[in-house]
């Protein structure tokens, strides 16, 4: 796969200095379960990157319930971390993947083409008996420079168009699973349902026990959808939508875009229909 690495071609490479790790691990139900985890025992060599402090902004009016980072205040938590556009980066979580991919998915958009996702994360790392450590690294500062890619992300102007079938070579997919787009449960958001006219493709069925699934299995996934449409992905916040974009690329799609606020952006918009 592209753009994810396994944990025996990392474990070579925890001693290349060109190599950084990112632990993203977090737990939606306890936002201090993440850093915990971390201080308790982290890959080697690996940094901590929190989803709400570190990889989201705050909460306001419009932008979902993880708005994406202030761009200069995670550059310069990254180069902090001797993060540059030099560095091989690898990010891990817990084995979900979608906080890894969250991480992923901001630096392409940052314009970093060398960053990966580590299949089967910590759980399937440990569960191979390598190593894990307790020592908090410090890496000399960088200097990282943007390459911003503003066409891998999609506006609520973008969204709006494609669920009024204004433009009909765009294809919107809700990630979330089933029950929820179909608004049988909605556990999170003030509205059940889902933006008019998308197509639902769980994120979670991209992946098996952690592990991404290959490259033909992702294309089965996707099949009923063109190669040459534009695709949409969200979810209810901007994060689970991010393993479907990388899933999506993996299986040759070209033109993807992440609306960031996603379900949770587009309710804050009274006017804005739901199905």
């Amino acid at each position: 796969m592209k753009y994810v690495v396994d944990k025996q071609w990392l474990k070579t490479h925890l001693d290349d200095e060109t190599v950084i790790i990112a632990d993203c691990r977090f737990s939606l139900a306890d936002s201090k379960k993440g850093q915990k985890e971390y201080l308790a025992g982290h890959l080697p060599g690996a940094v901590f990157f929190d989803l709400e402090k570190d990889l989201s902004s705050p909460v306001s009016e419009h932008g979902g319930r993880h708005p994406l980072p202030d761009h200069d205040e995670f550059i310069t938590k990254l180069e902090a971390a001797g993060i540059d556009e030099t560095k091989t980066v690898v990010a891990y979580d817990g084995g979900e993947g979608a906080f890894a991919a969250r991480f992923w998915w901001l630096l392409h958009y940052l314009g970093h083409e060398k960053v990966f996702v580590l299949n089967g994360g910590f759980t399937q790392w440990t569960a191979s008996g390598f190593p894990i450590t307790t020592e908090v690294p410090s890496y000399q500062k960088t200097e990282f420079t943007i390459s911003l890619k503003p066409d891998i992300v999609a506006s609520v102007d973008e969204v709006k168009q494609a669920a009024l079938r204004q433009r009909e070579d765009v294809v919107l997919i809700d990630s979330r699973e089933e029950k929820r787009y179909l608004g049988i449960e909605e556990p999170i958001d003030k509205k059940a349902g889902h933006i008019p006219g998308a197509v639902n493709k769980p994120w979670m069925l991209g992946l098996s026990a952690g592990e991404y699934r290959s490259v033909s299995e992702q294309k089965e996934r996707f099949s009923d959808i063109s190669l040459k449409q534009e695709i949409i992905v969200y979810c209810g916040s901007g994060v689970t939508a991010t393993p479907n974009f990388l899933t999506l690329k993996e299986a040759g799609y070209k033109n993807v875009k992440l609306y960031p606020g996603s379900f949770s952006d587009w309710i804050s918009y009274p006017e804005n229909k739901v199905e």
